[in-house]
């Protein structure tokens, strides 16, 4: 029998997973395809790291590293859902969920004083942060919005605030002294292990990381960020914000950049309060009130201190003499310092620039807003998107064209630190990169505080990307854009070799151009209003940025895009979409039954899926699956069978019936697979007679509370009741 991997992963894709996989596997099952899971949620990479530690039935194998291993092999077939890139704060809530039902993990150690500490510090480190994406993405990034999802959003366009020429939105960003203007790029000739060490001005030195393999032609970056340049920078914007009357607002990514955003983020909150970190840091520092993990997290934990109210009053006074914040919840009066996981730069802009340029206050209203982006490496290109809407007003999602991506993510091709080789100085000196013979590769002047880190980027990686970029340009006749900047080191190196490899594959007929990210942006921007597509090929940070960007002006979300990795050794991955906002639906669901979760991503992966494995086994039944989920899908957006935004329409649950319904009609109805559709003529039957009472099944439950006893790690047999509430449409599955 065929087989797919389906993983299990965190909030509400995981919820919605209890729902809609039981669809799934039903129908598969049905056409000889074995549709398994493998669990790699925060909790469940959590639980795999401490064995020893768990009872038998508490105990979980590390399916992330099994997941892993699949992708370098031919046989890989996993449809991937968003999963939690954890930060401190995260890792540390569902540590404590954890241990409330009772597993026994230790504290995660601040700050290691012993072995034991270090290597539990070390475990929990391997699952903070991108800790899933590194691992199963062995193959390069295309994502693009599907047919029939473009056509949708032009039909029903989704609303986008208007803009003027007034508008004072902008973007602030250092320009010099940061990672993009200290980067230093070599390509290694020769196999080789590396070694990163910190050399002390007192002569003394340090091993930072002691041995880095790396293969000939790989391209390794070392950069640093200076902290007391930084701290001039938000200093000035502070004041910036205030004389210009606009919100202050700062956007990271304290997740995937696990190390040195966060280390930002704290910086920053130390730049809005300077008279409370300069009266009352060491007693912050002394609690270990760390504000790397949000002005939340200090300000829960000064309760426990016995100046805590006079910290918290001089808290709220550096709020009222500073610029007016941006507003994560207004009403709650959580601000864009609160967590650094609210304010995660490739959603939290994209939401800006769709409402008008606008963030919200503290007043509860909408107000332009200074967008502090402290790194300039790609800060330039929401400046572009600002400008554009200012000049010429907001895009129209009726008539805008589409920019798809093809992204440079193969094998850990790193571009940003969310890996093991960022460090925070400890001591004014020199970092060095040094190959196995002692030559000096890359070398900075650092000084206490500041932030230094390295990247690698493989060859075969770089070829495969050069190749897909080609390929989409050809299949979709579209001219594909480089978006390197031959001003940066990173890029300039990427440039020489793109061009040499781009002589290796036929290109008469293409437009392919190596444009900076600016003029990249603008490039396209002039496209998309003429409704032109572009194809932007970019590093993985860059994929990260536009496959929200573009999405959210184009399609209102970019959970509707699809996503294939289409793996280096022949396998395929097979993405759903963005997590975006699903913590909130979480949380409606547990106060009012309720889940407001689109599964439209997951139906996209799906069906290429089901078409990737036909191809790779030769079962025809496969393609079927996915011709007919296709057209389902169609008719699913024709039809308008998302979820309603009010209890009392149909949830995620109510178009799961729906999408399983269509699916019926279809495989019924064809005439490919004779079997099949004699399997499913019953089926599509019954679920038509039955449809008014498994939609009264399904809405009967909202508005009350419900339990799935945890967040980050729910319990399974609660929440399936939960999700599969109709046992109309369960007994109608089950004749299958």
């Amino acid at each position: 029998m065929s087989r797919i991997i389906y993983t299990l992963t965190d909030e509400a894709p995981m919820l919605a997973t209890y729902s809609f996989l039981p669809i799934v596997q039903a129908y598969a099952r049905t056409a000889g395809v074995e549709v398994e899971t493998r669990d790699i949620s925060l909790a469940a990479r959590i639980i795999s790291q401490f064995p020893e530690r768990l009872t038998d039935e508490q105990r979980q194998g590390d399916a992330l590293a099994e997941l892993g291993a699949l992708a370098k092999t031919p046989e890989a077939n996993i449809i991937k859902l968003p999963n939690i890139s954890a930060s401190m704060p995260q890792l540390k809530a569902a540590v404590a969920e954890l241990r409330s039902q009772g597993y026994d993990l230790p504290d995660y150690p601040d700050s290691p004083a012993t072995d034991d500490e270090r290597d539990v510090k070390a475990r929990y480190d391997r699952v903070k942060g991108s800790a899933v994406n590194p691992v199963l993405r062995e193959g390069n990034s295309d994502r693009r919005a599907p047919l029939s999802v473009k056509n949708y959003a032009r039909k029903h366009p989704h609303r986008m605030g208007a803009w003027t020429a007034e508008s004072r939105t902008n973007v602030a960003t250092m320009g010099v002294d940061d990672f993009r203007s200290n980067e230093k790029t070599v390509v290694i000739p020769a196999d080789d292990t590396l070694r990163i060490e910190h050399v002390g001005a007192d002569g003394s030195t340090t091993v930072l990381r002691e041995s880095i393999p790396v293969l000939a032609g790989e391209v390794v970056d070392g950069t640093v960020l200076h902290v007391a340049a930084l701290h001039e920078f938000l200093a000035a914007q502070i004041a910036r914000a205030e004389a210009e009357g606009v919100l202050f607002s700062v956007h990271l990514k304290a997740t995937m950049m696990k190390i040195s955003d966060p280390i930002l983020f704290g910086h920053v909150i130390r730049a809005f309060f300077p008279r409370v970190f300069e009266q009352y840091g060491d007693d912050l520092r002394a609690a270990g009130l760390d504000p790397a993990n949000g002005l939340n997290g200090i300000l829960q934990g000064l309760a426990a201190l016995p100046n805590g109210d006079e910290i918290k009053a001089a808290f709220d006074q550096g709020i009222a003499d500073g610029p007016d914040l941006a507003m994560v919840d207004s009403d709650k009066g959580v601000t864009n310092l609160h967590v650094p996981s609210d304010v995660i730069v490739d959603a939290s802009m994209p939401a800006m620039i769709r409402t008008s340029g606008h963030m919200w206050g503290p007043d509860g209203d909408e107000h332009d807003t200074l967008a502090v982006i402290p790194d300039s490496s790609y800060a330039g290109i929401y400046q572009a998107v600002l400008d554009d809407c200012r000049a010429n007003g907001a895009f129209d999602p009726a008539t805008m064209g589409s920019v798809p991506n093809v992204g440079l993510m193969a094998q850990a091709a790193e571009e940003y630190g969310s890996h093991d080789k960022t460090f925070e100085i400890p001591a004014d000196g020199t970092v060095r990169v040094l190959n196995q013979a002692g030559d000096v590769l890359i070398e900075h002047e650092v000084a206490t505080g500041d932030i230094w880190r390295a990247c690698q980027t493989k060859d075969v990686p770089i070829r495969d990307w050069v190749k897909l970029a080609v390929t989409r340009a050809r299949a979709s006749s579209t001219p594909a854009v480089f978006w390197l900047d031959e001003s940066r080191a990173h890029d300039a190196t990427l440039i020489e070799l793109v061009r040499g490899y781009l002589a290796e594959h036929d290109t008469d007929g293409l437009q392919i151009e190596i444009l900076s990210p600016v003029d990249a942006m603008a490039f396209s921007l002039e496209r998309i209003r003429r409704g032109e597509d572009t194809i932007s090929v970019t590093g993985n940070v860059l994929r990260d940025y536009l496959t929200d960007l573009f999405p959210i002006m184009e399609l209102g979300t970019s959970a509707k895009m699809l996503s294939v990795v289409p793996l280096i050794n022949g396998g395929g991955l097979f993405e759903t979409g963005a997590g975006g906002s699903a913590p909130k639906h979480v949380t409606q669901l547990v106060k009012a039954d309720y889940l407001r979760w689109d599964s439209l991503g997951e139906f996209l992966a799906l069906a290429v899926s089901f078409e990737h494995l036909a191809t790779a086994t030769g079962n025809a039944s496969a393609q079927v699956l996915a011709d007919t989920l296709d057209a389902a899908t169609g008719r699913f957006l024709d039809e308008n069978r998302s979820p309603g935004r009010a209890i009392g329409t149909i949830d995620n649950r109510g178009s799961h019936f729906y999408l399983a319904q269509y699916w019926a009609d279809e495989l019924a109805g064809q005439t490919v697979d004779t079997e099949l559709a004699a399997a499913f003529g019953p089926l599509a039957a019954s679920l038509h007679a039955d449809e008014e009472a498994i939609v009264a099944e399904l809405i009967a439950p909202q508005g009350s509370p419900v339990d799935i006893g945890g967040y980050y790690h729910p319990d399974a047999a609660k929440t399936e009741a939960v999700m599969r509430p109709s046992a109309t449409l369960n007994a109608a599955l089950a004749t299958l």
